[in-house]
């Protein structure tokens, strides 16, 4: 795995549901307003994992061990390098969230709306979507959390 990268992101995966975080709206943000997935930026020399675990605790109040992160992909978005995570939560309990202080709001929508969403990310979208047509191939060669 690279230590050269910008940010990473996680698809937190309940069942067909995903949570997601619609952006602030502000003048000059890049995707204000769009529907996007916990993460950012990395910060000092953090690996891509304790980059999207520290992102989802700051945004979310999830604190997720390692091991939740089933899946990962690195994915160059020029000038960008990303990680994109997974996380397959089948029991996860919406009541455990605590809402930061970045975005407009967050929910618990349906995988096939978010992927329809004209207003999510589309390399989020794209990123998610190479998971989810491999997910059962996936799933079988990982081992349960």
């Amino acid at each position: 795995m690279t230590l050269s990268f910008h940010g990473a992101k996680l698809a937190i995966l309940a069942g067909d549901a995903i949570v997601t975080i619609q952006r602030d709206d502000i003048p000059g943000l890049a995707w204000a307003g769009y529907w996007d997935l916990p993460g950012g930026a990395r910060e000092g020399n953090e690996t891509p994992e304790e980059t999207v675990l520290r992102e989802t605790e700051e945004e979310l109040g999830l604190s997720l061990a390692p091991n939740r992160l089933h899946w990962g992909i690195e994915s160059t978005s020029p000038p960008n390098t990303v990680w994109f995570f997974v996380c397959e939560w089948p029991d996860f309990d919406p009541a455990h969230i605590r809402f930061g202080d970045e975005g407009q709001r967050w929910a618990l929508a349906p995988l096939g709306w978010y992927m329809r969403q004209a207003r999510a990310i589309p390399t989020q979208r794209a990123r998610l979507g190479a998971y989810l047509n491999r997910r059962d191939t996936i799933r079988g060669a990982v081992s349960p959390a």
